[in-house]
């Protein structure tokens, strides 16, 4: 079958089996291999990626399903290859990842819902983070950089709102 999406801001198409799950083809197809295969099971969160602005499990997903949809998977979170978007950063700050496996997914839920929710309230955000499994930081560096990223966007849509 032909399938057609926007990934990342780039028109892209390919044909494929039916039975494709849209984290392959992202990975094998595209390239994009910022997004990870974990359980396979929908559970780990670890292909979180953004169908037409919501996140959506990407081994849950066939090919197929997006065809005509936006896609934006962790390589559209840096506004340049030199540069990391204020979420990365929070994150590196606060040394919200160790071995990475997890923050890609981590990433592109909470840029979705900081997006629909630019002030959000702790427990909102630790009721996000509960849909991804994370072995190694045990989530506390993740909230804090959660927290901090929310606050300088918060900072940010403030004084574009100001000026």
């Amino acid at each position: 079958m032909k399938v057609a999406m926007n990934v990342n801001g780039v028109a892209r198409s390919g044909d494929i089996e039916p039975r494709v799950l849209l984290v392959d083809f992202l990975r094998t197809n595209l390239r994009q291999t910022g997004t990870h295969v974990g359980c396979e099971h929908g559970v780990c969160g670890a292909c979180t990626v953004s169908v037409d602005g919501s996140p959506a499990r990407a081994c849950l997903t066939l090919a197929v399903q997006i065809d005509g949809c936006e896609i934006r998977t962790v390589e559209s979170l840096a506004p340049s290859p030199d540069r990391l978007c204020i979420l990365q950063s929070a994150f590196k700050r606060n040394h919200a990842l160790q071995c990475g496996f997890c923050t890609a997914g981590i990433l592109m839920s909470l840029d979705s819902f900081l997006r629909e929710h630019p002030r959000p309230d702790e427990e909102s955000i630790r009721d996000l983070l509960c849909v991804h499994l994370c072995r190694c930081t045990g989530y506390t560096p993740i909230m804090r950089a959660a927290i901090e990223a929310a606050a300088e966007l918060a900072d940010q849509s403030r004084e574009k709102t100001d000026a």
